[in-house]
């Protein structure tokens, strides 16, 4: 018997060592099987012909005796593993402990499958007792940017911009919610019903939010914003088509060059994407903190100390907000402050970091313009109890805000810049903005996807043209100014 193998019953110290890994789902029948299965292919995609229409019933090709093998299998599986002694092997180890076991019982319950059904059957079961079950094949995947679970027997993903619905599906709800479980564990925090909504992320940084019955109704509905394996850099947005190169330089002359910046964008615009690719820029003999609620920030920097928030426990104690970090951060002699995403009234203590010492700073928030973004970062001062006169408040904007950059998601799924702002100063009660560039659309190509350019607006020398000569970059700034002026 090998090193995961059980020398007692599963209960006890094994049960509670690790959660209890779920049965496999077992759904409904398709239909009669006419043949094996493919062999591991990943789960076929099939977008919803009518996204506002009913519902459309995923198509699952593998035959009800293959559940039915999948059951029994994976039943003997529990009777016979050791789960304490299986949680102290690493991942590689435990799977192909597993998967001998699976092959001994398949052997020994004389068992008629052809290959390609036993690995699929291998496969499943490593992934219902050590990952994430249903979910795996799709957290494979490096081009689905959202996985969205809505219940049981509804999975979405995003790909390409374009929501479409999958074949993927849980036994029930509550196989669902133990995997909800078992994902937020991993960051020490729970979901339940006194606790029924959770921020977290997976071992790689993709941000994970569940929010569970009662508050649900339809069941436990999880959503998983995925990040690229490889860490995306600027050229990349420029590969993308996301910004002109001569936009892109200008975007990295304003990182060397220390300008606080604010990324403005809606939901699935990229705004975390592009702070990571504007986070590039950063000398690596910098001192950065990020604050975050959830750590997906992936900086490349070798001195970067990461801050996460912590939602209160049980008893509605132990809470450690994004105030609480900013302020804190400022006691650890930080040269960048990075916020995920601004929210509050954490905005108040941003301004008063970037205007005391601390140039290069950045953060993000949810607006649909640069000037809107300024108004939301007012108003989350004030409604932080603060109580500054308006234009108070503007002055602080003003002072400590150089650049607003703002993010979009286009109608064809294509994520743009469409503007680089600057913030010029205070005239009266009202901000001046100025654009650096913007993006222009001039229509659709045959394919559907839309037609622009990033341009210069032609202003000359922009606000932070004594930064960049401080670093020796106004030349570079200058050919690149020209360069958009051309439509570069």
């Amino acid at each position: 018997m090998g090193f995961g193998r059980k020398k007692t019953s599963a209960g006890g110290a094994a049960a509670a060592a690790r959660p209890a890994p779920e049965a496999p789902p077992r759904p409904k029948p398709a239909g009669p099987s006419s043949g094996p299965p493919a062999a591991r292919a990943e789960p076929e995609l099939k977008p919803a012909p009518d996204m506002a229409g009913e519902p459309v019933n995923p198509v699952d090709t593998r035959s009800e005796q293959y559940y039915q093998t999948k059951m029994t299998v994976f039943n003997a599986l529990i009777d016979t593993i050791d789960l304490s002694q299986l949680a102290q092997l690493d991942a590689e180890s435990a799977r192909e402990e597993i998967r001998d076991i699976v092959v001994e019982i398949i052997a020994i319950k004389n068992v008629v499958m052809s290959i390609s059904e036993q690995e699929q059957l291998l496969d499943d079961i490593c992934n219902d007792v050590l990952g994430y079950g249903p979910l795996e094949p799709l957290l494979a995947r490096d081009d689905i940017a959202d996985i969205m679970v809505n219940g049981a027997d509804t999975c979405y993903i995003e790909v390409s911009g374009k929501i479409e619905r999958t074949n993927i599906r849980f036994r029930d709800n509550s196989q669902l919610m133990n995997v909800c479980q078992r994902i937020v564990s991993q960051v020490g925090r729970r979901v339940d019903e006194s606790s029924p909504i959770c921020d977290a992320r997976l071992l790689d940084g993709s941000r994970v939010n569940v929010i569970a019955p009662p508050l649900a109704i339809d069941g436990p509905t999880l959503t998983i914003r995925k990040f690229k394996k490889d860490k995306l850099r600027l050229q990349d947005l420029v590969n993308f088509g996301s910004i002109s190169p001569s936009g892109a330089e200008v975007l990295r002359i304003i990182g060397n060059c220390r300008c606080n910046v604010l990324i403005s964008g809606g939901t699935g615009s990229g705004k975390t994407t592009l702070l990571n690719c504007l986070t590039g820029f950063i000398d690596p003999g910098e001192r950065v903190i990020t604050c975050e609620d959830s750590a997906e920030l992936q900086l490349q920097q070798p001195h970067v100390v990461r801050l996460e928030t912590r939602p209160p426990n049980i008893e509605g104690s132990g809470e450690v907000t994004m105030r609480d970090l900013v302020k804190n951060c400022l006691r650890m002699r930080p040269e960048r402050i990075i916020v995920g995403e601004v929210r509050g009234p954490e905005a108040f203590d941003l301004l008063q970091a970037m205007n005391t010492g601390h140039d290069g700073s950045m953060g993000t928030l949810h607006a649909n313009s640069p000037r809107e973004a300024l108004s939301r970062v007012e108003s989350m001062i004030t409604m932080g109890g603060f109580s500054l006169p308006a234009k108070t408040i503007r002055e602080m904007i003003v002072g400590s805000i150089d650049v607003v950059v703002q993010a979009s998601r286009l109608r064809d799924g294509s994520r743009k810049i469409m503007c680089v702002t600057e913030v010029m100063g205070l005239e009266g009660d009202t901000i001046i903005l100025q654009d650096v560039l913007k993006f222009e659309m001039e229509g659709e190509n045959a394919e559907g996807k839309v037609d622009g350019r990033h341009r210069g607006t032609g202003i000359g020398r922009p606000r932070f043209w004594e930064r960049a000569s401080y670093f020796n970059l106004e030349k570079d700034l200058a050919n690149a100014l020209d360069a958009l002026e051309d439509g570069q």
